[in-house]
């Protein structure tokens, strides 16, 4: 619609319907508004439904997982083996006289090298190996008492004083403790 200068009245979109005329295929598109795209979500909204699962981290809580991945590791550690072996054969099949007859298991560990008993309970399964640490790795309740002890002295130095703090040890020196 336009008005007396020729230029389109605002507000009409340039058209103007009346009654069943409003019913039209093509004009009834022309009424009807797209509807408004959603929202898009901000990094905050799609970085709440993350953690630690998102990630993988607790897969094998459910005990699935476990049992499936150590049956597919001895599989694969089984033909590995066997691959290894008939390449071995192979070259000594083929003449190679350098390769050793018996390769030494650097790792294996027997009994008295230890210096442990050997325990039925330790021992497994006949085809894996002890591991020895060659330094002390402390137990669980070792490392339980370390942390309670300086939990203890942290509390000590923030709580009490210096002159509590010397009575405390004149009684231990005089107890004996």
């Amino acid at each position: 619609m336009l008005d007396h200068e020729g230029k389109e009245v605002p507000g009409n979109r340039g058209y103007k319907y009346f009654g069943a005329a409003k019913d039209l295929p093509g004009v009834r598109e022309l009424f009807e508004k797209e509807p408004a795209p959603p929202p898009r979500k901000t990094r905050a909204e799609l970085m709440k439904e993350i953690d630690a699962e998102y990630y993988g981290y607790r897969d094998e809580d459910d005990g699935v997982l476990v049992p499936l991945e150590q049956e597919e590791e001895r599989s694969a550690i089984a033909e590995a083996i066997e691959k290894w072996r008939a390449e071995k054969e192979a070259r000594l099949a083929s003449g190679d006289k350098n390769e050793e007859e018996e390769e030494v298991n650097i790792y294996a560990v027997t009994a008295d090298e230890s210096g442990e008993d050997s325990d039925p309970e330790n021992e497994r399964d006949e085809g894996q190996q002890k591991f020895i640490a060659h330094v002390p790795v402390p137990s669980q309740k070792e490392i339980e008492e370390a942390l309670i002890r300086r939990k203890k002295m942290e509390l000590l130095q923030k709580y009490a004083s210096e002159a509590l703090m010397a009575q405390s040890e004149d009684a231990k020196r005089l107890l004996g403790i």
